[in-house]
């Protein structure tokens, strides 16, 4: 498992954090740590799942994620 820390922008309340949430679950091999606003901290099996597509699926929301 791997450690990843986000800093997201665009999040400024709680719905916010519930759809990064979201979007995190939906990641196969994801287990969220801490999704707090502005950001997020996850483990995951690089087996199933890489940063890029976590960073990926949290634009998808709306919202701009960069590795701390």
């Amino acid at each position: 498992m791997q450690r990843l820390t986000l800093n997201i922008d665009g999040m400024t309340c709680g719905h916010c954090v519930s759809m990064v949430m979201k979007a995190l679950k939906a990641q196969d091999g994801v287990v969220i740590e801490q999704v707090k606003i502005g950001q997020a901290t996850v483990t995951f099996d690089p087996a199933r799942a890489n940063a890029q597509a976590i960073v990926d699926a949290i634009a998808d929301e709306g919202y701009v994620a960069a590795a701390a």
